[in-house]
């Protein structure tokens, strides 16, 4: 698996929606080309490695056809991911992916959605890469292993002949082709263990990334989870309105006679959405000052244990810098032996006061590997992941709490952690079980850390993002007791309606990501009615709740 980061390129004909589309990419941390022609966009595709392809085209135009014809249809480009942005509903969506689009969007888009499509599309090619990786080694495996039988029947020949010759020159063949057994089986041998090792690490690799933050990727999280916060978080939305409504003010100020009007008019729809979301936006700051003091961040951190030895699996090294040791593929070194650090996943979840010295949060939050199915590899190859370290850390506290997994539920996605939360004199939250207290179309609100600490970065500001980066080098402890010593940790308010309420679940459009799992809904009356424990991977979409009924048997005294 390649280290180097992911380029992408961008092709539209118009100036503006270019420069617009490029900003919003290399915002989230991506290389990013440009295009203003489909031919130029081809060949560019052809003698660049690229990953992915942003189209911006009208599907009447015969030359995005021959656009996607061409990347789709070539075997060097093939793998290039596409998303085309056009005109239309339905039956132009439908037309752009038979066409061969990965992925289409209908103007308007959402900057939001887009980034999502492309974190996914990137996703897949990566998966597709590294298995197609995997299959050419393979085939190389097999090719060597031929070639060594094919000697072992030389050898096997050579000796039957060599029984009409000398005893001496007998012997010396009959030593060859023993040696010639001991190499096969040797080869044999070390072929599998190589095999059985390689999967194993990239295995972990794959799960690892999701949670690995070194310096670089952190500064590209927090400036992805910047333009998601910016369509979510409703006190961030009021901030961005506020700012843009001053601009709007100097631009009138100074501007010439013909432009007043358009001004003044984009300063009126800016002031209307900026009071519609300060209306909304006042039950949420409500809620932040009652509830989010006892919302907490939660830290789980997993090494891997070989079940056959018990022994730990280890980095084969580390490099002056403090960085693990790679091959020549750029894959980190991993091994059993030795006294390197351990392998480190790290997963960040939410969850809250519950009773006393307790912490309600989903099963896959305190367990990450539970119905995980990027762990599975990982276990298939001999491997037990294990807790290392387990720790909460609640808002305007100086120190994370550790905690323990104390109850699971055997129906719902829900689990309770202990510890000693007795001097953080944190309020424990009103919990209201009763059906009525869950209605359709009613409105809620969710708290949580959706994108783990990369939200929290993002509220920060650059410099801020910046200075941690250099200061921790991105490691997720670290990372994490820095934004408590500054005072950076509080959860994430989004507003929406309750969907549906289903005897097992709560469906909801309140906007929430991966990392918001284990944080409360509340209702309208300020009252916990269930648990985030199914999210979408990037904000939007319909996410889900456990009914705040099935944590009562856990959380009975």
């Amino acid at each position: 698996m390649s280290s180097k980061r992911q380029s992408i390129l961008i092709v539209d004909p118009d100036a503006a929606s270019r420069q617009l589309l490029e900003e919003l990419v290399r915002s989230a941390g991506y290389d990013v080309a440009v295009s203003s022609s489909q031919a130029q966009g081809f060949q560019f595709v052809q003698e660049a490695s690229i990953d992915l392809l942003i189209l911006s085209a009208d599907l009447a135009d015969i030359q995005c056809c021959d656009a996607l014809a061409e990347v789709k249809g070539n075997a060097a480009t093939s793998g290039t991911r596409v998303i085309l942005l056009t005109k239309g509903g339905g039956a132009e969506r439908a037309r752009g992916l038979d066409l061969g689009a990965d992925e289409v969007l209908t103007s308007p888009w959402a900057a939001a959605e887009l980034l999502a499509r492309v974190r996914v599309q990137l996703r897949d090619k990566h998966a597709f890469d590294e298995l197609r990786e995997k299959t050419r080694i393979a085939d190389e495996g097999r090719e060597v292993a031929q070639t060594a039988f094919q000697a072992l029947a030389v050898t096997e020949k050579m000796t039957r002949d060599a029984f009409s010759l000398g005893r001496a020159l007998k012997i010396g063949v009959s030593a060859l082709f023993a040696i010639a057994l001991v190499i096969a089986g040797i080869f044999v041998v070390f072929s599998r263990r190589a095999s059985k090792e390689a999967n194993r690490a990239y295995a972990v690799i794959a799960q690892m990334e999701r949670g690995a933050h070194r310096q670089e990727q952190l500064m590209a999280d927090a400036r992805s989870a910047r333009a998601d916060l910016k369509q979510s978080d409703v006190l961030e939305q009021k901030q961005q309105l506020k700012q843009h409504t001053d601009e709007l003010r100097q631009k009138i100020s100074d501007a010439q006679p013909g432009d007043v009007t358009a001004l003044r008019k984009e300063l009126e729809d800016t002031t209307t959405r900026l009071k519609r979301v300060e209306s909304e936006s006042q039950s949420a700051e409500e809620v932040i000052r009652a509830y989010a003091p006892s919302v907490c961040l939660i830290h789980v951190s997993v090494a891997f244990v070989d079940r056959a030895s018990g022994r730990p699996l280890r980095y084969g090294g580390i490099n002056p810098d403090g960085e693990p040791l790679h091959d020549s593929d750029g894959n980190p070194v991993y091994t059993l032996e030795g006294r390197a650090p351990e392998v480190r996943a790290d997963f960040f979840g939410t969850g809250f006061m519950a009773g006393e010295g307790r912490i309600l949060t989903n099963h896959h939050v305190a367990q990450p590997w539970w119905k995980n199915d990027e762990l599975t590899a990982v276990t298939s190859q001999g491997l037990s992941p294990t807790i290392a370290d387990l720790t909460a850390y609640f808002p305007d506290t100086t120190a994370g709490v550790p905690v323990s997994v104390s109850e699971i539920s055997d129906v719902a996605d829900l689990a309770v952690l202990k510890g000693d939360l007795s001097g953080l004199k944190k309020p424990v939250l009103k919990m209201d079980a009763r059906k009525e207290a869950a209605v359709s179309g009613q409105p809620l609100l969710s708290l949580g850390y959706a994108t783990g600490i990369s939200a929290i970065l993002a509220r920060a500001g650059e410099d801020v993002v910046d200075e941690i980066a250099k200061s921790t080098g991105g490691k997720p402890k670290e990372v994490v007791n820095e934004l408590l010593r500054r005072k950076l940790i509080r959860p994430l308010v989004t507003q929406g309606h309750i969907g549906d309420v289903l005897p097992d679940k709560i469906v909801y459009d309140a906007q929430t990501t991966s990392g918001g799992s284990g944080g409360p809904l509340i209702n309208r009356d300020g009252e916990v009615i269930g648990v985030t424990f199914a999210v979408v991977k990037g904000f939007g979409g319909s996410n889900f709740g456990v009914p705040i009924r099935f944590a009562q048997p856990l959380l009975k005294p």
